[in-house]
């Protein structure tokens, strides 16, 4: 399993936030369902191939807790951010994205459309 380090270039994250780097198709497929619950500091990095609005559309069905979703262009610069309700939403970005990045719902208030993200390898 890969982990990436997240930096919002555009502003400070509250603390350091970690992702799951989640690029083959039957990672991006199953995403977060089933799964009980997130750590704080952790989250989801969906990658695709090419940008697209509706293939990285989300849903969130057999999902047991909202979600913040960072929707994210090639540039990485964010497109569109939403908060997204258990077994309540399909959420579709705003522009078209490459990445998707899924946190706990706190992390909302801490990207904004046109922020610049960056990753790097976790080690620890």
């Amino acid at each position: 399993m890969t982990w990436v380090r997240v930096h919002n270039v555009s502003r400070p994250l509250p603390r350091p936030l970690r992702a799951r780097w989640c690029a083959s198709w039957w990672c991006r497929f199953r995403g977060l369902m089933g799964v009980r619950a997130l750590a704080a500091n952790e989250g989801l990095l969906l990658v695709w191939p090419t940008a697209s609005r509706w293939g990285t559309a989300v849903h969130m069905f057999g999902m047991r807790f909202d979600l913040a979703i960072v929707w994210l262009d090639d540039a990485r610069h964010v497109v569109d951010v939403r908060r997204a309700r258990a077994w309540r939403s399909v959420l579709v970005p705003r522009a078209a994205a490459r990445y998707v990045l899924e946190l706990r719902p706190e992390w909302l208030s801490s990207f904004h459309v046109g922020d610049v993200i960056q990753w790097e390898a976790w080690h620890e």
